[in-house]
């Protein structure tokens, strides 16, 4: 669907697809434990977020130079494009990469050069986020803070990502709380896999001002009303939660539930090389399998725009605001 949308759940190492996988690898003479892309398709095949995450890691692998990180953007952002992404806020977890010996400025400079291009070539704004992975510890995220500080010209906020049982958002308060002294924008996954308190622990203990994923919002009425008064957007991603069983079938998902309570709900795609699509994807899934009409569906996309970070530039966010409302289905 290319209805427009703003794009604020991506995991750029989510948008790694396996022919580009399979061309950085031979360029870096990494060897994948696959024979050929159809054999690595059938590994997309997950029983819950751990099992998920094993491959994606794994993957990543081949992204070792700024180029490589340059097409992996530019490959993205074509795709989005094509699907109706007018602005994408993007995530990317530099820890993964610091472990394997890839430096922070080959990773922020390398999507930065696909980036800063993106308004030209594919007619995108963009903006970075850095995640901190939340099964590492929380020292290791305040050093990966301190290897950001160079380049936080091009990162206008930090999120946290990665396995959530197991790992309140309260082991990261301190962290959280130095990002916001340097001015950063803060985000954090909650309520995936994790409980409604989880949620509340991002809000009231690190600050953040979206919640990424937040689907268990739905178990805590309170919770539901403390969300919907204060306007905390929170960024769905469909068919990234059926592929990771959080939802058995498209046609359970809540969403229509949380429209109807008053939440500012988005709907993105995380990370479609490994969940099946993109954000327009996302939008013609739950269309179809929920029966979203055609002013629930602008109702999503409107509140993209809001609930993004582009408070410095209103007028950018008004033009988007009004191309979704001229939009002909």
């Amino acid at each position: 669907m290319s209805l427009p949308k703003a794009e604020l759940h991506l995991h750029i190492e989510g948008t790694l697809e396996p022919e580009l996988a399979f061309e950085l690898a031979a360029r870096n003479g990494v060897e994948l434990p696959y024979a050929d892309t159809d054999a690595l398709r059938k590994a997309y095949r997950f029983e819950d977020l751990q099992s998920f995450l094993n491959l994606y890691y794994e993957l990543m692998a081949v992204l070792r130079t700024e180029r490589d990180f340059e097409d992996l953007a530019n490959a993205y952002l074509a795709r989005a494009a094509a699907q109706g992404v007018r602005h994408a806020e993007i995530f990317f977890d530099p820890q993964a990469h610091l472990a394997r010996g890839v430096q922070m400025g080959t990773v922020v400079e390398g999507l930065s050069r696909a980036l800063s291009r993106s308004e030209d070539v594919h007619g995108v704004s963009t903006q970075l986020i850095m995640c901190f992975l939340r099964d590492e510890s929380a020292q290791s995220a305040l050093e990966t803070l301190e290897a950001a500080k160079p380049y936080l010209d091009r990162i206008v906020g930090v999120g946290l990502d990665s396995a959530e049982v197991g790992h309140p958002p309260a082991k990261f308060r301190e962290v959280y709380q130095a990002a916001a002294a340097l001015g950063l924008r803060r985000v954090a996954h909650a309520g995936e896999e994790g409980p409604p308190e989880y949620i509340v622990e991002a809000l009231d203990v690190l600050g953040v001002e979206r919640i990424d994923h937040g689907l268990r919002c739905m178990e805590s009425p309170e919770l539901v009303a403390r969300l919907v008064r204060d306007r905390v957007p929170l960024t769905l991603c469909p068919l990234s939660n059926v592929r990771l069983r959080t939802v058995d079938v498209l046609a359970d998902h809540p969403l229509p539930a949380m429209l109807d309570a008053g939440l500012l709900c988005t709907v993105n795609s995380d990370d479609p090389a490994y969940f099946g699509g993109y954000a327009g994807d996302n939008f013609d899934a739950v269309r179809s399998a929920l029966g979203l009409g055609e002013e629930r569906l602008r109702e999503l996309a409107r509140n993209s725009f809001l609930a993004s970070f582009l408070e410095h530039d209103e007028e950018l966010r008004a033009r988007y605001l009004a191309e979704v409302e001229a939009y002909e289905f």
